[in-house]
């Protein structure tokens, strides 16, 4: 199944402290793709698609966090998997990348690894699906950046959060054409970024799916614009009362 697209950023803050976040996108011609494929920490992003294991996602995660590389820690699950030939396989950590298609997935398949990113597709309707994909990252990449993450996620200068940057490359790739299989109407996408940085009130825009849908990307987007608005809402509302941790500081 799909298509999806695995990050590293590396940014300041205005302040100078340093963080770093990843991110995950995916999108698929079947429903409930989040539940599946996409499993992120602070530490790494990984994707598992084609015939799905979800372990190889939750171990992968879990191993990166002990402190295992990326490519040692996704490596290693593979060798054990019997079903490897069958899997895709790919993720990013601080330090690297790692990306894995099996021979038996389906037509057409492939994998890319870039700067601080990977992709990986099978049953698209080419390699330009990987290419577009990349391409439109690529375009708004953040690394070494200095990037104000405060507040709305609009207000100020500086990129957009890495959330709409992500679907915004998943609509690119599926503009170039996507998951080939057509005959399959209900669809699903899905994005989850997580970050060093720490917030009062966690942005709810950064873990997002739409499971069941005939316009995945189209809709997930509407469900980021969604979260922003209850995001900044939530801000001019709750902020003090969740600096202090009390409800006392709200009068609602």
């Amino acid at each position: 199944m799909t298509f999806s697209i695995c990050v590293h950023e590396s940014y300041e803050t205005p302040d100078g402290e340093s963080h770093r976040r990843f991110g995950v996108a995916v999108t698929t011609r079947l429903p409930g793709v989040g539940t599946l494929c996409p499993f992120v920490s602070e530490n790494c992003a990984v994707a598992t698609q084609s015939l799905v294991n979800v372990d190889l996602g939750r171990r992968g995660i879990a191993y990166v966090d002990d402190g295992l590389a990326v490519e040692d820690a996704l490596e290693a699950l593979l060798n054990a998997d019997e079903g490897a030939p069958q899997r895709q396989l790919h993720g990013v950590d601080a330090d690297g990348t790692f990306a894995f298609s099996g021979a038996e997935c389906g037509d057409w398949f492939g994998h890319h690894e870039g700067d601080h990113f990977t992709i990986a597709g099978n049953l698209l309707t080419g390699e330009s699906v990987l290419d577009a994909t990349a391409a439109a990252y690529e375009a708004s990449a953040v690394h070494e950046a200095v990037d104000d993450t405060s507040g709305s996620p609009r207000d100020g200068e500086g990129p957009d959060p890495l959330a709409k940057r992500l679907i915004d490359a998943l609509a690119a790739g599926d503009l170039e054409g996507g998951d080939k299989r057509e005959g399959l109407s209900v669809q699903s996408a899905a994005i989850a970024v997580e970050t060093t940085e720490e917030y009062d009130v966690t942005p709810p825009y950064n873990d997002l799916r739409v499971d069941a849908t005939e316009t995945p990307i189209a809709d997930l987007r509407e469900t980021y614009d969604l979260a922003v608005i209850g995001y900044e809402d939530t801000l001019d509302r709750y902020e003090e009362a969740y600096e202090a941790d009390s409800l006392d500081e709200t009068d609602e």
